[in-house]
């Protein structure tokens, strides 16, 4: 799913226009995305959460010269799926996967 669908799908849901759902997609992103920025966690009830990982320093290789080079450590953020959406994408796998006869 693109930007782009996403926008269709919340004007046809709401019956807007899609420059007025396209106002609130991005608004909403933006909201994500500025709260990331300020080193805040997301957290969106039933979908999942976005979060920071710590590297540590490491050691790295330029891959062109070889030289080693410090890597600074660094957040990394992540996407962590809440209990709802795991349940539901499982209990979707479950539906779409042929079962496999036991053995005796």
């Amino acid at each position: 799913m693109t930007k782009a669908d996403l926008i269709n799908i919340v004007a046809k849901r709401l019956d807007i226009t899609q420059v007025q759902s396209g106002i609130i997609v991005e608004a909403a992103l933006k909201s994500i995305v500025s709260a990331l920025q300020n080193g805040e966690e997301v957290e969106i009830r039933g979908f999942g959460s976005f979060r920071f990982r710590n590297r540590a320093p490491r050691k790295g290789r330029n891959p062109k010269t070889g030289e080693k080079v410090d890597v600074p450590p660094k957040k990394i953020p992540y996407f962590k799926m809440g209990k709802e959406l795991k349940a539901l994408l499982n209990v979707a796998a479950a539906v779409a996967a042929p079962e496999t006869p036991a053995e005796s």
